[in-house]
């Protein structure tokens, strides 16, 4: 996959904590950038599987699913 540029803007105080980041990590700029968007990114994982359950949910009509799934798990035995 390659790379997209953006160019982001940041107020002074954030652009001087990036860089004092940075500098103490041994990472770069971008790199810590890149970090960060991972971060956020798994931070919203639980919230599309949650999305995942409110949509599917009432989707199975075949009466009760445990009684369903006890019969079938029967049958294997």
């Amino acid at each position: 996959m390659k790379n997209a540029r953006t160019i982001v803007t940041l107020s002074r105080e954030e652009k001087n904590w990036l860089e004092k980041y940075s500098a103490n990590t041994g990472i770069s700029m971008a790199e810590a950038i890149r970090r960060g968007i991972m971060c956020l990114r798994e931070q919203t994982r639980p919230s599309a599987y949650q999305d995942a359950l409110e949509s599917s949910r009432g989707i199975w009509k075949k009466g009760d699913g445990l009684q369903y799934q006890k019969n079938l798990r029967a049958e294997w035995q």
